[in-house]
């Protein structure tokens, strides 16, 4: 089970794994737009909840998602698509003590729907891609095992599965020989938060 304190560092390990790769994020970023600032704006809005969270002494893990969700959306730059998953990843664990496999798992999907609503007509190949297939791969790991390191583990591997894919679901990426810029910040993110939850390593910045 995953308590507040870990589900906190969890997110501030993830805030510093994509601040530290920002750069390279940025050079991947060719769509939809090639204005090199996916990373940048990716690393500023998931700081923006670290930031929040390092001031907070909750050990609720309802709670610390609901602090990062409001601090997401509050300093959201760009595409918010980062903001959006945790926004539904926190309804997912509202009022929760302590999450299990399947409550990240399904918390995740949450997060997902919001994500694919938010966009008028989504885009295969993007973060949108990464993310549900990350959560896809989640939800049948919980259901061989409701271990919340066991899940997470899988949700990271199906992202950066899915990352691999994003060049052949859109022919921009494979012209310029790179993967979603979007999609590669979302598994640093989720690489970060797997360090905290497998090996209590916050990554740091």
């Amino acid at each position: 089970m995953i308590n507040g304190l870990t589900l906190k560092n969890a997110f501030i390990s993830g805030a510093n794994n994509i601040s530290k790769h920002k750069n390279m994020v940025n050079d991947l970023n060719i769509f939809p737009v090639p204005d090199g600032d996916t990373g940048t704006n990716m690393s500023m809005t998931m700081s923006a909840a670290a930031n929040e969270l390092i001031k907070t002494e909750n050990t609720h893990a309802g709670e610390i998602a609901k602090i990062a969700a409001s601090a997401l959306l509050r300093g959201a730059r760009g595409n918010s698509g980062v903001s959006l998953l945790f926004r539904g990843f926190s309804k997912g664990i509202e009022g929760k003590e302590t999450i299990s496999g399947i409550d990240l798992a399904n918390a995740l999907g949450l997060g997902v729907e919001d994500a694919y609503k938010a966009v008028m007509k989504p885009t295969e190949g993007t973060i949108l891609t990464v993310s549900r297939v990350a959560c896809e791969k989640g939800k049948a790991a919980a259901a061989i095992e409701d271990d919340a390191v066991y899940v997470w583990s899988a949700i990271c591997k199906g992202a950066a599965e899915a990352l691999e894919t994003t060049p052949e679901l859109l022919p921009v990426l494979k012209k310029a020989g790179v993967v979603d810029a979007g999609g590669k910040g979302l598994c640093l993110i989720l690489d970060g938060m797997l360090s905290v939850f497998k090996d209590n390593v916050l990554i740091a910045d």
